[in-house]
């Protein structure tokens, strides 16, 4: 019983640096934003215990009860996040009208994540580094320059991986938190009459008092919320009863705690509306926390880039993104991966987003709708999961998700007015993020579907199969990749023409994505031996898997093939695509795929074939 009270105890610590990063800095900007931001709170008793309220309230019902208490549930296999949610929905739905409008709603999600994930670094390390203008304003014109070096440094450190120094992430946010709570408990003592706020009545009479303003408070009360859905999102690195423990245990009592020392501060001096936080804290305590919060930060940023990462991995491996160089950065965790052209990608977003918009109340403005969109589609998702997956009764499962997505459809609506503000990045940003995911969803298709036109039948072949006199048989296994299990890959075909030769084994092998996160070695593969020494053989991952088809390959000799690596020879098609005009996709969409198609990576670093086994036989294809 000791060990696994130790156990959770310490996947509890590392959870608060990975898990709460991002929810945990949110006192650096919230309580600013809402009496300082676009449309200010009044500085007044009434309207700080009512925003304090709300505050409070939101944390309860949203984080609590609605992710803690209910989405935290909906695990596809123990692993989290809007993909693995999307795919437990997919698989509790037949209708092919539902599955696709399932696949578009996850897909937004997916893409408003994404655009929260460039968001949070830049508001966050600006936010923190803003403390050094509180100190002195002599520090202002080197706040941005300040930034920008911080984040290159966490984007350059991205290659080497978060394991070496992942291990400090708990303490360090443990330190955090334990200050928040300190600095906080100092501003309530010297005006306990804050606590008042725990009372939701204040937030209603906030709201019936002035119903504009309540309304227009939200957008703010919504920062408090962000980094919500990592909660969600990273359950498969920690389990459920760890981030559970870690929520209710310190970090939901460190916020709050925090959150009514600010309302204090503006309660005893309304001045200090210009940054609550920083002021919170003693003179002398100032340039200290200025440092404790730029680690923080950082650590929240190295958060939600590694969830970029993994997005972004799950994203290829369900076929809504071309294959792209993914570097494991740690032997033991399968899960720390780190891809170039996605971390410089955000590197490039995040330093223009700082620049764009200057300030961290500037980029407040853009943040509720990143978060919001994306609470609106888990609620969604996971109220299908209960009605499909879980076969939870109608009215209880209506009852309670509509209750959630009021909540949420209020602080998105909310939102809505701040995009003059600069709301209009993560929608800018989100559609042209979903525009990529489908238009290399369905490209794929369509080119599939052109192949398969054009492909020859494999019972025909066979069945035709010219004698050994005609086509001589060599040594070796030929292994053909192909999508298409049913037809004769063009690379045989070609291979056939132009060498006249084909191997004592041919073995044609098609890779399939499971809606699972895993998929375990028992059912890595699906063989079938065909006449003539050919063999058709399924590959099967799960969408957090590791492609690694050499050692799949492994699992076909307890069906009778072995395939021995020296002994074999890759054989893969590499098309070139030719848009036209009148197919099933707009003709600039159609470019827009080639594109991506030509800067994909090859499948040989991707399926980790071996380079010098690899033969590549190239075909044009017209759309």
């Amino acid at each position: 019983m000791q060990p696994e009270k130790s156990r959770l105890s310490a996947l509890a610590l590392a959870a608060l640096g990975v898990v709460y990063g991002d929810i945990g800095t949110s006192p650096l900007y919230t309580v600013k934003e809402i009496f300082g931001g676009p449309h200010p709170v009044p500085l007044d008793t009434a309207h700080i215990l009512g925003s304090l309220s709300l505050v409070f309230w939101s944390l309860i019902v949203v984080v609590s009860v609605k992710y803690v208490g209910f989405v935290m549930r909906a695990d596809n296999r123990g692993q989290g996040g809007i993909m693995a949610l999307m795919a437990l929905a997919l698989r509790g739905t037949e209708s092919r009208g539902r599955r696709a409008k399932l696949i578009v709603l996850g897909l937004i999600g997916t893409s408003l994540f994404c655009g929260e994930g460039i968001i949070t670094p830049a508001i966050s390390v600006l936010s923190a580094v803003e403390g050094l203008e509180v100190a002195t304003p002599a520090f202002k014109p080197y706040i941005l320059p300040i930034t920008i070096a911080v984040l290159i440094g966490l984007f350059l450190m991205q290659r080497k991986g978060s394991a070496s120094v992942g291990a400090l992430f708990g303490p360090v946010m443990c330190l955090w938190f334990a200050t928040l709570a300190v600095l906080g408990i100092g501003g309530i003592i010297q005006e306990p009459g804050i606590l008042r706020a725990v009372n939701p009545l204040h937030g209603i009479e906030f709201f019936g008092a002035n119903p504009v303003l309540g309304f227009l408070a939200l957008g703010g009360v919504v920062l408090a919320l962000t980094g919500v859905e990592a909660l969600y999102a990273d359950m498969g690195h920690f389990g459920r009863r760890p981030i559970t423990l870690a929520w209710f245990g310190l970090v939901l009592p460190s916020l709050m705690l925090n959150y009514f020392g600010q309302g204090a501060l503006l309660l005893r001096s309304p001045a200090a509306v210009q940054n609550p936080f920083y002021l919170l804290a003693p003179e002398w305590a100032l340039y200290p926390l200025v440092a404790l919060s730029t680690v923080a930060t950082v650590i929240a940023s190295q958060a939600v880039i590694s969830g970029a990462f993994s997005i972004a991995q799950q994203a290829m491996q369900l076929g809504y993104l071309p294959r792209m160089g993914v570097q494991h950065t740690s032997a033991r965790e399968i899960g720390q991966i780190y891809v170039p052209s996605i971390n410089w990608m955000l590197l490039v977003a995040v330093i223009a987003l700082v620049l764009g918009f200057g300030s961290s109340m500037n980029i407040a403005a853009a943040y509720g709708l990143a978060v919001t969109g994306t609470m609106i589609v888990t609620t969604v998702l996971a109220y299908i999961v209960a009605r499909h997956v879980w076969g939870w009764r109608a009215l209880p499962a209506r009852m309670l998700f509509l209750s959630f997505l009021v909540v949420d459809i209020a602080f998105f609506s909310a939102n809505i007015v701040k995009i003059p503000h600069g709301g209009w990045f993560p929608l800018v940003f989100g559609l042209g993020t979903y525009l990529l995911l489908i238009t290399w969803k369905q490209g794929r298709i369509l080119m599939h579907e052109r192949l398969k036109e054009s492909a020859f039948s494999l019972a025909t072949f066979l069945e035709h199969m010219p004698p050994e006199s005609e086509v001589p048989r060599v040594a070796g296994t030929a292994i053909f990749l192909t999508s298409n299990p049913d037809g004769v890959p063009q690379a045989l075909l070609h291979n056939l023409k132009h060498n006249k030769v084909l191997h004592q084994r041919v073995v044609m092998v098609t890779v399939e994505v499971l809606d699972v996160p895993r998929v375990g070695p028992a059912q890595r593969v699906a063989v079938e031996q065909l006449p003539h020494g050919f063999w058709r053989v399924k590959v099967y991952f799960g969408f957090m898997d590791e492609p690694h088809l050499p050692e799949a390959l492994e699992w076909c000799a307890e069906h009778n093939l072995q395939v021995d690596m020296m002994d074999s020879s890759f054989f893969l098609g590499r098309e070139t695509l030719i848009p036209k005009f009148g197919s099933k996709m707009p003709f600039w969409r159609e470019k827009l795929f080639v594109t991506m198609f030509r800067n994909s990576s090859s499948a040989t670093g991707y399926f980790h074939l071996p380079p010098n086994r690899v033969v590549e036989l190239g075909a044009q294809l017209e759309l």
